[in-house]
Formats: structure tokens, sequence, C-alpha cells
């Protein structure tokens, strides 16, 4: 099958998004599909406002055009809601093409936080990008649940995975700082609520890994902690390894790539119990979940290593990219011929 996924997420960013779509493309090849990536780094761009990171991809139709249009896609798929997203919806449509999207952040919740934008806005702006989805692809059930609460139909689940040959534990001494090590890998953005970790009474030493446009700030406020910057997986894993308890402070999160991350280098989570660590974590032992984060924090110091090794290595990047496989909705040899013809 050719499938064609278009995304308005890619490098330079280093985020989940990123990292799903790179593994689901290197598996889905490996089962025998030919995938095509429709990405920034094709068109002009400008800065995301507060965001800079995140490139906008500038009048992007006629190319965007020219490339589904070349490629000939069996099916498409529409990874983000933003311009190259909006182009190829649009696309898909006027062509009676049929695609798949996905949820893969909460969006509405990050505009709340950001900007004071009201949830119901955001989410009106959503379910008109995706009511022509035939499959809208959501990483976990309470994700789906709270989709569907809000009108989405065709939700299906498409969960993550973690490469566990890359992530998996290791003798390793990245920083020599004190034990116990708590770790925090993501953005340093506020709605991913680093600073409540941050502000913590631990004992130990705190180790912050990502960047973002609270860095700055965080830094100044709290520079007792151990900033570490953007890492190459590699190198990430060498610092799950050597961490004693990995902090999820987020509330917001879909699902949480990190957790997993984690998990498969020994490394016990400790989080909110929210969605994401509910889902990741479920009834395991491999974390702690408390709405108290410093007691989370100490009742993870508890946990042995080998359980989180074992909980992590539940997941799959194969298993995931064929169930993402399975919810494609390939358009008919006859659709195609038709297509062509009108084209």
């Amino acid at each position: 099958m050719k499938v064609m996924i278009v995304t308005d997420a890619w490098e330079p960013q280093v985020n989940g998004v990123v990292r799903t779509l790179k593994n689901t493309t290197r598996e889905l090849t490996a089962l025998g599909h030919q995938v095509d990536l429709l990405t920034p780094l094709e068109f002009r761009t400008i800065p995301c406002p507060t965001y800079p990171e995140i490139r906008l991809s500038l009048f992007p139709k006629r190319h965007l055009r020219s490339r589904i249009d070349a490629f000939g896609p069996d099916a498409l798929h529409i990874a983000t809601e933003g311009p190259l997203g909006l182009g190829a919806r649009a696309y898909a449509i006027e062509h009676n093409l049929p695609f798949t999207t996905a949820y893969h952040t909460r969006f509405p919740e990050y505009v709340q936080a950001r900007f004071g934008i009201p949830l119901a806005a955001t989410y009106r702006f959503l379910h008109w990008f995706h009511k022509r989805s035939l499959a809208v692809m959501a990483p976990t059930p309470v994700v789906k649940s709270d989709l569907e609460q809000f009108g989405f139909t065709n939700v299906v689940l498409w969960t993550r995975g973690v490469d566990l040959d890359i992530f998996q534990p290791m003798e390793s001494k990245v920083l020599n700082t004190a034990r116990p090590i708590f770790l925090y890998v993501g953005r340093v953005a506020v709605e991913k609520n680093v600073e409540a970790f941050l502000k913590l009474d631990l004992p130990g030493s705190k180790w912050v890994c990502g960047e973002g446009p609270a860095l700055a700030e965080l830094k100044s406020r709290y520079p007792q902690a151990n900033y570490l910057g953007v890492l190459s997986q590699p190198e990430l894993a060498k610092v799950y390894a050597a961490a004693d308890v990995f902090v999820f402070p987020s509330r917001t999160d879909t699902f949480g790539l990190v957790l997993l991350e984690a998990l498969a280098c020994g490394t016990p989570v400790a989080a909110y119990p929210v969605t994401g660590p509910i889902d990741v974590l479920g009834t395991g032992q491999a974390g702690a979940m408390n709405e108290d984060l410093r007691e989370a924090c100490l009742e993870a110091l508890k946990i042995d290593r080998a359980t989180a090794r074992e909980w992590a290595e539940r997941f799959s990047w194969r298993a995931a990219s064929e169930q993402f496989a399975s919810h494609l909705k390939p358009r008919a040899p006859a659709t195609m011929h038709e297509s062509s013809a009108t084209a």
C-alpha cells in the first residue's frame, strides 16, 4: 500500500509526535508499505508565535497538491491540524480521496493554558477539522472517550510504542550529583507543568532534559536543578538509566512517550493520576500516581527497576504500526482511475 502522511510537526522539533511518525514510518516500510512523508521541510516557513521551533508552512497549496498527485497514494493520513493538514484536508475533500486523521495532543488545553481561549472554541475547530475523517486515531481509551463526548465520531485507538533496543537498562553516570536523582524529560513549557516538579521538596537532585519557551524563566527561578538540554536518543537513554525516578508533572498529555522510554530503561515513574500516566501505567507496579506529586516521587523510589523494564516490554512500535495500518482507508482502484481521469 502507498501511504502518504502529511504532518506540520517535524524536524527540528523534538517531541512525541515527531518520534511517533518516524517510528511508524520505519515499521510500515519494514512491513512492505511504501510511505511518503510531506513535512514543512519542503516549504517556506515562519516560526509559530510563542513556539519558534514549530515552523508554519506558508502558501503550501500548489506544492502540496502536486506532491499528492505525483505520489498517488492509496491511503492519505493527516497527522496534524496545521497549514499542511488543512491543505491536505481540502485536497482530499475536493478529490473525493478518503483520509484518516490523528489526535496527538490536547491542543485545546494547551491553547487555553497559553492564551486563555475557552476549550469549547478550540474543540469546535477540531470537530470541524476531523468530521470528514473516516478514522480519527486517538492514543488511549481515555482520549477516545473524551473526543466522543465532544461529538467526535469514528474515533479509533492507535497506541504507541518504545524502541526497546535503544532504551534499555545500563550502567550509566551522566552527572555526579546527589542521589536520588529525579528526572524530567520533555518540552519546557507552561502546559507541561514543569514547575510543579521543580518546586517539590525532594532529597537528592533534579535533572531537566529538553528545551522550550519556559526554560529561561525556570532556570532563573530554580538554578539548583541541572539542565541538560536536548539530547539524541542514545544519549537520552543514558540519562534515563542514570536517574532513580522519572517525574511526569503534565496534566494535559494524551499519552507521554517519555513514560515508556523511562520505563524501558528501568526507571520507575512518578506522576499525577491523569490521562497519559493512567493509560501507560494502568494497574501495574511500574510507577506511582498520586495527586501529591512529592508522595508519588517518594513511592516510586521503592519500585524495583526490573519491574519497570518488564512493564515497558508490553509495548512495541511494530504492534502500534500494524494497528495504524489497519485503520487506514485506501481508496478503491476504480476510484483511483476516476481521480486520475479527472485530474
